[in-house]
């Protein structure tokens, strides 16, 4: 029985999958193989030495210390478009949200409270002041086209929107399954300018904190809404508060309220429920349950933040996973040694990205645990695993 430490509570149905192949997931448990969180920060937290992975049930890491883990050969998986439905399904009410004053409208409703038969009445002559705009012909621009941004630019063109989509990152996949009436813009400048709506679906890095500032806001079409939807930190919150209340932006509908934006006119403050679903919950669980188990018996990475991905099927009687550093030779050093025993590498799969790399070598036969501990002891070997 294999151990997984939860540090949040997860969908039930990981247990489909753990207890099918003999894992045990449980909140308080010895030598975990795996941890399973979702929002938990790890920032600081005291790792035990056994845990092999880390599984984020959601596409944020964040909280999670990524690079620290890639050095000691702890992979961190995530679970891209599981949860992109929910949060697309979240943005097209936030599109509404922006047009029509239905927020306003709600909250102006329960003052009639206690008005009696005059309720009909006061809606027929107040509903005026909430009259907003229809979505259907109006130019969306949408910043970033990975698993969520392609599903709502789809979403907008089947309502009748004329859609922008900017990502220079655009993989092959998204761009296969992204509708060819949304029109490619290669400038976010240019984008801004065109668009009645902007909604953002890029991920909070260095290079896009704060990218939604007083320049860029500048460069709007007068009376454009912004939605966000994916990490507070892409917008400067006092500058949007500055051009919402300027009138040359009309409304900010963002998932991550804070205080500088609460009680705000014209800023809609949605509480972080864009993953916020059963069915999203189950998605992430199952997917996060997956990669655990396949890199715990297999050694095989999908969709982790800090290794390349690397699969293949298991061949010959063991399988080597070896964690070096992105340099040269090192896979050739560790095959001599298997060459030393006479032993063949029956497969062989290697992937680098950024300054780590991954193998998988299966031999024909089992090597000697000396051998094992001479590849350990290789320069820029970051961990080894021998899978039987």
């Amino acid at each position: 029985m294999k151990n997984v430490l939860k540090l949040n509570e997860i969908s039930g149905v990981v247990n489909e999958i753990f207890d099918m192949h003999g894992y045990n997931l449980s909140k308080d448990c010895k030598e975990p193989v795996a941890v399973l969180l979702r929002s938990y920060d790890m920032h600081g937290y005291d790792m035990p030495e056994s845990v092999l992975c880390v599984g984020r049930a959601g596409a944020g890491v964040n909280n999670i210390p990524v690079s620290e883990y890639a050095e000691k050969g702890v992979v961190v998986f995530n679970t891209p478009g599981a949860n992109a439905n929910a949060v697309k399904e979240l943005v097209i009410c936030a599109l509404l949200l922006c047009g029509r004053k239905i927020t306003d409208g709600i909250k102006w409703a329960q003052t009639l409270a206690g008005k009696g038969d005059e309720v009909p009445k006061l809606v027929e002559s107040g509903k005026k002041a909430f009259a907003g705009g229809e979505i259907l012909g109006k130019t969306l621009g949408v910043v970033g086209l990975g698993a969520i941004g392609r599903l709502v630019a789809n979403a907008a063109v089947e309502l009748g929107m004329k859609v922008i989509g900017y990502d220079p990152y655009i993989s092959i996949d998204a761009a296969w399954n992204l509708n060819h009436n949304v029109q490619k813009e290669t400038d976010l400048n240019a984008l801004l300018a065109k668009s009645d709506f902007v909604t953002l679906h890029i991920p909070y890095l260095p290079s896009t904190k704060g990218m939604i500032n007083a320049q860029t806001l500048d460069k709007m079409k007068d009376g454009a809404s912004l939605i966000n939807c994916a990490r507070g930190e892409l917008a400067v919150n006092a500058d949007v508060t500055a051009v919402l209340k300027s009138g040359k932006l009309n409304r900010y509908v963002t998932d991550f309220p804070c205080e500088e934006l609460l009680g705000v006119d014209n800023v809609i403050t949605i509480p972080h429920l864009g993953a916020s679903t059963e069915e999203a919950e189950d998605n992430c669980a199952r997917m996060a349950a997956r990669e655990i188990v396949d890199f715990v018996e297999n050694g095989n990475i999908t969709n982790s933040v800090n290794f390349p991905n690397c699969s293949s099927s298991r061949t010959g009687k063991m399988r080597i996973a070896v964690f070096h550093k992105n340099v040269k030779n090192v896979i050739s050093s560790v095959s001599d040694l298997i060459a030393k025993e006479n032993i063949n590498i029956s497969s062989f799969n290697s992937q680098s990205g950024g300054a780590m790399a991954y193998a998988l070598l299966d031999l024909d036969d089992e090597i000697s645990a000396a051998t094992v501990e001479k590849i350990r002891k290789l320069d820029n070997i970051v961990r080894v695993r021998i899978i039987k």
